[in-house]
Formats: C-alpha cells, sequence, structure tokens
C-alpha cells in the first residue's frame, strides 16, 4: 500500500533528498564549467605552443579565428544543453528513488 499523498510529498521534499540531489547536481555543474575552462583557456595555450596549427587556414578562417568566432558559440549551446538535459534527468531519477 502506497504512503498516502501528503507523506509521499514530505519525502521527496526531505531535506536528505534536497541534499543529495543538491550533490549530484554539483558534480555536474563542475564538469561542466570544468569543459568551458579548458576550452577558454586551452586557446591561448594552443595559439602560443603551436602558432603554425591555429594559423592554418580553414573555410577561409585561420583555425584561431574559426574556433573563436564561430564554433565556441555552438560549444557554449552544446554544453548547456547537456547540463539541462542531465539535470532533469538527475531530478527524475531521485524522484523515482525516493518513492520506491
Amino acid at each position: 500500500m502506497p504512503p498516502p499523498p501528503s507523506l509521499q510529498s514530505d519525502t521527496i521534499h526531505s531535506e536528505s533528498f534536497l541534499r543529495s540531489l543538491m550533490r549530484r547536481q554539483l558534480r555536474l555543474s563542475i564538469a561542466c564549467a570544468t569543459t568551458f575552462l579548458v576550452t577558454l583557456l586551452g586557446m591561448p595555450l594552443l595559439n602560443y605552443f603551436a602558432p603554425a596549427l591555429m594559423a592554418t587556414r580553414v573555410a577561409g578562417f585561420t583555425l584561431s579565428w574559426l574556433i573563436l568566432g564561430v564554433l565556441f558559440f555552438p560549444f557554449v549551446w552544446i554544453i548547456s544543453f547537456i547540463f539541462i538535459r542531465r539535470s532533469l534527468r538527475l531530478e527524475a531519477q531521485e524522484v523515482n528513488d525516493v518513492r520506491r
């Protein structure tokens, strides 16, 4: 017999439930931020350590400008999309775990 809706609702919003969800979302946030920062800080390093590679022309742009001017924004959108999908999946998974 399932618990009454009021008791079930209290369990879903309990402090341990929220703490667990926040901890998992923090790990996801750190992973996404790390990916972003490695890419952002990697560009100057690539320009410094591999100037010939970054000066290579691709589709009329140098590789450096292609990455910064064209590919960087879609990359940020992809990171955001992945973060939102996984965050929602974490929430649903936590709710399912509590309801069992």
